[in-house]
């Protein structure tokens, strides 16, 4: 990626002015048409959102992309949708025990819910807040119950079962850590008490360790900064045996969603770590080595995505994908959707670019040059996500951000063009993601409170 420091982020006025005018029409599209009882929208096929029937980990960034439309526009029938279809069709997630996602789909919905309100932007009613800080409670400590212990720690596991460990995981901590900060714990057998922060310290640590490389010579791909999508694990006595993917091209590539997932992850875990008590995870690790672990490993990510993404920070879908070297010097270029070879991910960029602004704000005392060079890379792929080709102005187009991909191996995104790569098409978390990166941009330009997940905790 090239960096340009021509742009800042008032050039972004115009551009999200655009942005939330589109986004509302896409929410009221999807809301008039889709059939929830099929289930949850995925990804768009032609232009209209299709259910697939994989996990159900999708179903919260619908209704919390109302709810950031709100938050941003201050128009009513977004709260309406969100509040409404949370309180009516979000309950079966709260205690799903089957998926990974909890951070995905209840800290998106009820927690910016829970938000709004300690930040006064909506009324409030005493049981409305205490319904929603129950339900995130609950949420916290199913989420913990997926649990495999391993020598040095344990990690929350995947929907393969116990012995995979995904790098997307990271982000589902936050629900873990949000019920631990509203003063609850899991209770096991023989009325055990499970500490939800240490459980999400242990997984977060399991997360940069094990499916993060530092260039160490772990393996012939140990490239810093890289990430594999899935750590398999022996379950019989917790030792780690090798990398892999789901969605990746292989286990010794690096899937670009799940760079993205690393480097979102850890930028909002470091921007909350000074609200959480040391004392809480103490017999963990202490928070000086925990900053330093996290702190390596978000670096090594997110300068890893800058050196392996093309110069408008947009990115194929992953880094050793097999016809890249038909591409030429695709780096150095602008990324291109409607190429014959391999599909973009534009759901990573906008996942990403939150994750180098929230790294960047958090390390704006202690490396001011680091800080400025990954909130303006931040800044540059919005801008870039934020226009054509990439933001979808085609009224009948049901999704926001296109050229996103949802799994290449299994060839399930659509083609409209045999003879080129899957591009067109929009996915549930790219387009909420996008939003997400929006309000904070918006709120950061404006001068008001800066967008935390963490501030559905009364500080």
């Amino acid at each position: 990626m090239k960096l340009d420091s021509n742009i800042s982020i008032t050039n972004l006025q115009q551009p999200l002015k655009k942005f939330w005018e589109l986004s509302g029409r896409k929410i009221n599209l999807i809301e008039s048409s889709f059939d929830t009882t099929k289930g949850a929208p995925v990804f768009t096929e032609k232009g209209k959102y299709v259910t697939r029937g994989w996990t159900e980990w999708t179903q919260g960034f619908q209704y919390g992309s109302a709810i950031l439309q709100f938050d941003a526009t201050g128009d009513e029938q977004f709260l309406k949708i969100g509040r409404d279809n949370t309180l009516n069709k979000m309950a079966p997630h709260l205690t799903h025990v089957g998926v990974h996602d909890h951070g995905f789909n209840n800290v998106s919905t009820y927690g910016n819910l829970l938000r709004l309100i300690e930040e006064g932007k909506i009324e409030g009613a005493a049981w409305e807040k205490n319904f929603y800080q129950l339900a995130l409670k609950v949420s916290g400590a199913v989420q913990a119950m997926r649990w495999t212990s391993i020598p040095s720690g344990g990690f929350i596991y995947s929907f393969n079962g116990p012995h995979s460990l995904f790098v997307d995981t990271i982000r589902s901590c936050r629900a873990l850590i949000v019920s631990h900060a509203l003063g609850h714990v899991l209770q096991g057998e023989n009325d055990r008490r499970i500490s939800l922060i240490q459980r999400a310290i242990q997984h977060i640590l399991s997360t940069v360790r094990y499916s993060i490389f530092y260039g160490n010579g772990r393996d012939s791909y140990d490239l810093s900064g890289r990430t594999a999508h899935e750590i398999i694990f022996n379950t019989n006595d917790g030792n780690y045996r090798c990398p892999n993917s789901q969605q990746g091209y292989t286990g010794f590539s690096t899937w670009t969603r799940g760079l993205a997932w690393a480097i979102c992850g850890l930028g909002e875990t470091l921007e909350i770590l000074d609200q959480v008590e040391e004392t809480d995870y103490s017999e963990i690790i202490s928070k000086a080595d925990l900053i330093k672990e996290l702190s390596e490993a978000a670096t090594a990510t997110a300068d890893f995505y800058l050196a392996n993404t093309p110069t408008d920070g947009i990115p194929y879908w992953d880094t050793g994908a097999p016809n890249l070297h038909k591409m030429g010097d695709y780096l150095n270029e602008k990324s291109d959707p409607f190429n014959a070879y391999e599909p973009i991910d534009s759901s990573a960029a906008c996942i990403t670019a939150q994750g180098l602004i929230r790294i960047g704000h958090w390390m704006k005392e202690e490396n001011p040059e680091l800080s400025e060079k990954y909130i303006q890379a931040g800044i540059q792929i919005a801008n870039n996500l934020f226009s054509e080709p990439y933001l979808s102005a085609d009224s009948s187009h049901q999704g926001l951000i296109l050229h996103s991909i949802y799994h290449q191996p299994n060839g399930w995104d659509h083609r409209p063009d045999p003879d080129k790569a899957p591009y067109g098409e929009s996915c549930m978390w790219g387009d909420y993601h996008a939003r997400e990166l929006a309000l904070l941009l918006q709120r950061m330009l404006d001068g008001e409170t800066y967008y935390s997940y963490f501030n559905c905790v009364r500080s």
